[in-house]
């Protein structure tokens, strides 16, 4: 990574312009051209220095207003195929591993987005027989206070 690439890092992290040639208005933002916007994000991608470089939607404008963390006691000898199951699931955009605690045994977590309270607890449902996973508490979000993705 060059000096370069960070500065394409920089200036791609808070958006790009709503127009026909997003590329070419960042290359013009840090003094390069599109064809080279494309090549560099395209290496950066590879190397795994970006994960992706995506459109993000604003749910709530959506209508999408229920978010809900589903965390999940499962046994250890479950935890990858519980997971790999959860993950594999189009409603759910996130799956972790985090340890567990006496005073709260959950190690996986999902986080889903719908337009109801309702719909959340039948995905959860739905997530309980396919992974054979029982015991779950859904936790819904009350408020949102920040949502920014990693910052350099």
């Amino acid at each position: 990574m060059d000096d370069t690439d960070l500065l394409l890092i920089k200036a791609a992290q808070d958006g790009v312009s709503l127009t026909k040639r997003p590329y070419r208005a960042l290359g013009e933002e840090i003094g390069i051209s599109e064809e080279e916007v494309i090549r560099r994000l395209k290496r950066l991608e590879e190397q795994g220095v970006i994960r992706r470089f995506a459109a993000t939607i604003g749910h709530r404008a959506l209508g999408i207003v229920a978010n809900a963390m589903i965390a999940w006691r499962v046994p250890p000898e479950q935890v990858e195929s519980a997971g790999e199951i959860f993950a594999a699931s189009k409603e759910v955009t996130h799956c972790y591993e985090r340890a567990t605690s006496p005073e709260w045994p959950y190690s996986l977590y999902t986080v889903v987005h719908s337009r109801s309270r309702e719909d959340c607890l039948r995905i959860a449902s739905e997530l309980s027989k396919a992974s054979g996973i029982e015991e779950y508490r859904v936790l819904f979000s009350e408020r949102e206070y920040k949502k920014t993705s990693a910052r350099i």
